[in-house]
């Protein structure tokens, strides 16, 4: 594999700024291109050469590694050096590419040299056709089961997770450098990684303890940055999203942020009034007051008192709803206090509650 003396063949030296190195290729490109210069292979190869330069150059990540490479190879480095540093770059750029979600993609104007491809090809992100997509791990997705009583007040959950974790030993490109020899020549080359098989990730377990705020809904979904799929670097790390469920509650059932109870009460509590006491989800108590003359169905409203506000959401309410209940276990005493009210309503003429209906048959 020979080396490639990018500066050399754009003509400036090693300290050029972007706005020289720029006018540089513009104006080699303008002299080089094949419309310029119809069916000249020396223009082509040429022009070629001055592209490929330019896209790594013009790169300050692949000029970076470009001439930590370049003062190495002039320096003289052994081979195992070169193909330590080869498996470096090749995992990190096979990496990359896998992180996009496909295979190599190349410069749609092809024919790069085979140093480009091996320390440069498709995976570093870039301009004119590169692959610039994501160098981030993927994201995660995962659930997160609570009780109504932590969801409104907040906890801390450990979750048990299996991630996709990039492989160490190949650096999660999938594949890991190999010497091969052909005659008196040692090429490099790239294998499928033993341990992944060249998958480029590995299943591992993984413990995660994380704080859920208070006044989370079923439903809502938290982003824990940098939480998902591992990178190289920990700034490249995935999110985790997780989701909340929020496990059924005996008395309550959630409604957003309203929290919904089905209140009991006898049937003299509804007529003649009264104070009932009433739970709430953490499982304490409250007192409410029943209006006389309350009818089944009604709706007790606690404003404030369901699931906390968060972010730009308001509190929710507690909301009980009255259920009337009739005495099942009179004594005769308490039957004959029944039937002289039931007497005295029938002397003064009450309608029958049933004659609406009767009259809609």
């Amino acid at each position: 594999m020979e080396f490639r003396d990018y500066y050399k063949t754009l003509g400036v030296e090693r300290n050029v700024t972007d706005t020289e190195l720029k006018s540089a290729y513009r104006k080699l490109a303008r002299k080089y291109h094949p419309d310029v210069n119809p069916n000249d292979k020396d223009a082509e190869k040429h022009f070629k050469e001055i592209n490929e330069a330019y896209q790594v150059l013009s790169d300050p990540e692949k000029r970076r590694k470009y001439d930590e490479l370049g003062a190495d190879w002039e320096r003289g480095a052994s081979q195992e050096e070169m193909m330590r540093r080869y498996a470096q770059e090749a995992a990190a750029a096979a990496s990359a590419r896998r992180r996009a979600g496909g295979g190599p993609e190349r410069f749609t104007g092809g024919g790069f040299s085979d140093f480009f491809e091996q320390f440069f090809g498709g995976g570093f992100g870039g301009r004119s056709g590169f692959d610039s997509e994501a160098t981030r791990a993927p994201d995660m997705r995962a659930e997160v089961h609570m009780r109504l009583a932590d969801a409104i007040g907040g906890t801390k959950a450990r979750l048990q997770l299996v991630a996709q974790d990039e492989c160490l030993n190949c650096g999660g490109s999938g594949m890991v450098a190999s010497e091969q020899r052909q005659g008196k020549s040692r090429l490099m080359r790239s294998i499928p990684c033993p341990v992944c098989g060249g998958a480029g990730a590995v299943a591992q377990p993984r413990t995660l303890e994380v704080t859920i705020p208070a006044g989370v809904t079923d439903g809502s979904v938290l982003r824990l940055k940098g939480q998902g799929g591992r990178a190289p670097r920990p700034e490249f790390n995935g999110d985790l999203f997780l989701t909340v469920r929020i496990e059924p509650h005996p008395v309550f059932t959630v409604a957003g942020r309203d929290l919904r109870c089905e209140l009991p009460i006898w049937d003299y509590e509804a007529a003649l009034g009264a104070e009932v006491t009433a739970p709430t989800p953490g499982g304490g108590k409250v007192a409410l007051k029943i209006p006389a003359g309350s009818q089944g169905g009604r709706v007790m409203r606690l404003r404030g008192r369901g699931i906390p506000a968060r972010g730009r959401e308001a509190a929710g309410d507690l909301l009980y709803e009255l259920k009337i209940l009739a005495p099942a276990d009179l004594t005769s005493d308490e039957r004959a206090l029944m039937q002289k009210l039931a007497d005295s309503r029938k002397a003064r003429g009450v309608s029958d509650p049933r004659a609406v209906l009767i009259g809609r048959s």
